[in-house]
């Protein structure tokens, strides 16, 4: 499945190396810069969010239910006024140019809010008219095949499942070519087969020059798709940073020692390792910071150790925490 839009196609970029070359040649795509929200009654969704994202990236906003991650959305795509900062999408200010702010986004809403009554294709071309568009047959085609649609493209949306409807919201989305797509939990109530035949969609719009921004409940989606995470929590954006880096700067590692015979308990000449036993006494799982150099890390005094208290070690592996794992822990931290 190919996309084909009227940008210029730009070459895969998996690394955050060759992410840097992309975006060093001219403006975010969005500058968003000190926002604040407060809804009517007090509440203060969004405090002094300041956030750039770049061209041709895929950025990832997670953060839990009720953190400000669809409000900061609706206020980007002017759906909803901020009460102070400033929201700039290609260079045009989405309240004094919204028109021309909003024609570059397509948004793909976390809610099924489809018309039941309307055919895929009706809704769709639709979809593609409000923006002022002309007709184009052969783009809504495109869009169709390569979200699996076209067989679909004259059933009613009521026949459809919310699989298929949320591909549907993606193709309404697309419908006037967009530099940039929002996707609010857009995989949402999806298979795990579905979700990754979005996600390579996904990639195919990043490749030909599509900004992406989603929100995400999936770790592991934001851990395969994007190329910077960013963190928000109770409407304060706490952590933006490439995804590699985030994970090398509050990830751990874990070394797990298979022992060849089983301990009751971590004997007191290896106490100061901070060892957990595990496995009933047959393995010593040693955790460390991962920024550290490996002269840093302990390891070495570790193995000396144990080869000191005549331990035998059959054979060991190491694991590096998870994005879940990292998400937790901020959480935690700013409970």
């Amino acid at each position: 499945m190919t996309l084909s839009f009227s940008q210029e196609p730009k070459a895969r970029a998996d690394t955050a190396a060759s992410l840097g070359q992309r975006t060093a040649t001219g403006s975010p795509m969005i500058q968003v810069a000190q926002l604040d929200k407060i809804f009517e009654g007090g509440f203060h969704a969004l405090k002094n969010v300041s956030l750039e994202i770049q061209r041709g990236e895929i950025f990832a906003l997670l953060g839990p239910n009720g953190a400000g991650k669809t409000t900061l959305i609706s206020v980007i795509c002017g759906l909803v006024r901020a009460s102070s900062g400033s929201v700039r999408v290609d260079g045009h200010d989405n309240v004094s140019d919204y028109r021309q702010a909003r024609a570059m986004i397509g948004l793909v809403p976390q809610e099924l809010t489809n018309e039941a009554f309307t055919t895929v294709w009706d809704t769709v071309s639709f979809s593609r008219g409000l923006f002022g568009k002309p007709k184009n047959p052969a783009h809504i085609e495109n869009v169709l095949r390569a979200l699996t649609l076209w067989e679909k493209r004259d059933n009613r949306l009521l026949q459809l499942s919310g699989g298929m409807k949320r591909r549907v919201l993606i193709a309404k989305a697309l419908a006037h070519e967009p530099k940039v797509l929002f996707l609010d939990e857009p995989t949402a109530g999806v298979d795990v087969e579905l979700r990754r035949e979005m996600w390579e969609v996904v990639r195919q719009l990043r490749d030909q020059g599509v900004t992406i921004i989603l929100t995400t409940h999936y770790i592991e989606e934001a851990e395969e798709m994007a190329d910077r995470i960013g963190v928000i929590l109770g409407g304060e954006l706490v952590l933006v940073e490439e995804k590699a880096a985030l994970m090398r700067q509050l990830g751990r590692k874990e070394l797990t020692l298979h022992l060849d015979q089983a301990l009751d308990d971590v004997p007191a000449a290896l106490a100061g390792h901070d060892l957990a036993l595990m496995e009933d006494g047959h393995a010593l799982v040693y955790t460390y910071d991962v920024t550290q150099q490996e002269e840093g890390t302990g390891i070495a005094g570790l193995l000396a150790d144990l080869e000191a208290t005549g331990i035998r070690v059959k054979d060991l592996h190491t694991r590096q925490s998870s994005l879940e794992e990292i998400f937790v822990s901020l959480v935690r931290e700013r409970a």
